[in-house]
């Protein structure tokens, strides 16, 4: 076996790497055979060496020194370095306080296309689809105050807690979420709502291409409408925040999306409510509907970001102050849906990232219906959804 001669590496880790890699090649080449323990102590001692060669050459190693000494301590780090660095790799916190702009790139990437199942043209992107809920009102759950206040029953019977984050009974208190008042001011004329679409081009199994009045913008407007009516003044943004150069492009939607709906709500600071209306992305044989009044209706879901990892914690670039009303906002209307309209509401989705739900305390993500639904059942839907809204606003 020829020998290796030392050199200074450019990377520690890469020259740990190596020397590992050749050791274990000239090993097998050279027709070695020796049992496990052996080539693994070889293997180490070689490692062990480059390892002192390459950080302290001036200390003086002797073979007969004691295993207690500095050089054991040092024996030890060298060869516990390759499994920490992977270690530390794995376990890099998105929530930095001094994020990179790589990471930050990545986490906004996540929050656009988590969001979503599938793409404008109805392909799955990798997104498993919720278990559907029961839509019987005899399986209705107990809305009792000793039922919601056991966490566990809480969170079984009315979310879905996505793999990519976690929620703990402290921000599920229901007590604190049902005293939030969510009432809003119902004095002037000024508006009180405002409706906007993060991605303007979703559509539905039965939509007109290039009518916009057939997919979720027309959808919205429906929503407006109604509201109105009912004496709740509402705005609607008509603004296209997930098309870019002509071609759609989520990357930077939610984005776009705040920077055009601040000034939105700067210039009228009676609005108290922002909705972004969506419409959810499932596999093709999913048909979210049920029947209300006699009519079919496409079922919906609240959805909330919480701007926290499972792996690593709080999202800091993505704070929200406005998490727990967040959180209050969706579960009254979940409660008052069950209510009202047994069967209409899937369970609440709680997902990692933000979704601009810190414009307003009172912000809602709805994900309506899905791109199976028709457009009929969409606006049926809203005739509920509005109802709900009244009920608890």
């Amino acid at each position: 076996m020829k020998k290796i001669k030392s050199r200074k590496w450019q990377s520690g880790k890469t020259g740990a790497v190596l020397v590992l890699s050749v050791c274990s090649m000239l090993l097998i080449l050279n027709g070695i055979r020796k049992n496990a323990a052996q080539l693994q102590y070889q293997l180490q001692q070689y490692l062990l060496r480059s390892a002192q060669a390459m950080y302290v050459p001036s200390l003086v190693w002797k073979e007969d020194s004691v295993s207690s000494g500095p050089g054991e301590w040092i024996r030890q780090k060298a060869l516990a370095w390759i499994p920490v660095v992977q270690y530390v790799e794995d376990h890099a916190e998105y929530g930095s306080s001094l994020e990179d702009e790589e990471t930050i790139a990545k986490i906004l990437e996540s929050q656009a296309n988590d969001e979503n199942a599938v793409d404008e043209n109805g392909k799955l992107i990798g997104q498993p689809d919720e278990p559907q809920q029961p839509v019987s009102s005899e399986v209705a759950a107990d809305q009792s105050i000793d039922k919601l206040r056991d966490f566990e029953y809480l969170l079984s019977n009315f979310y879905t807690v996505d793999s990519s984050t976690m929620i703990g009974a402290e921000q599920l208190n229901v007590d604190d979420l049902l005293g939030r008042n969510m009432k809003i001011g119902r004095e002037g004329n000024e508006p009180k709502i405002l409706i906007f679409h993060t991605h303007s081009q979703e559509t539905f199994v039965d939509s007109v291409p290039g009518d916009i009045s057939t997919g979720i913008v027309g959808i919205g407007q429906y929503l407006t409408e109604l509201l109105n009516a009912k004496g709740i003044p509402t705005l609607h943004d008509f603004g296209v925040y997930d098309i870019i150069n002509g071609k759609l492009d989520r990357s930077e939607a939610y984005e776009n999306a705040e920077a055009s709906i601040r000034p939105i709500l700067e210039a009228n600071p009676s609005i108290e409510v922002a909705i972004d209306l969506h419409r959810d992305g499932v596999a093709e044989t999913t048909h979210l509907v049920t029947q209300i009044n006699g009519k079919p209706t496409a079922r919906i879901m609240y959805f909330n970001g919480l701007s926290r990892s499972r792996t690593n914690g709080d999202i800091t670039y993505l704070y929200n102050p406005y998490i727990q009303d967040n959180l209050a906002f969706s579960l009254q209307m979940q409660l008052a849906s069950e209510r009202m309209y047994p069967g209409f509401v899937r369970h609440i989705y709680l997902k990692a990232y933000r979704y601009n739900l810190h414009l307003l305390p009172k912000s809602l993500l709805i994900e309506a219906g899905a791109q199976t639904n028709t457009v009929e059942e969409m606006k049926n839907a809203m005739e509920v959804l509005a109802d709900t809204l009244c009920e608890v606003l």
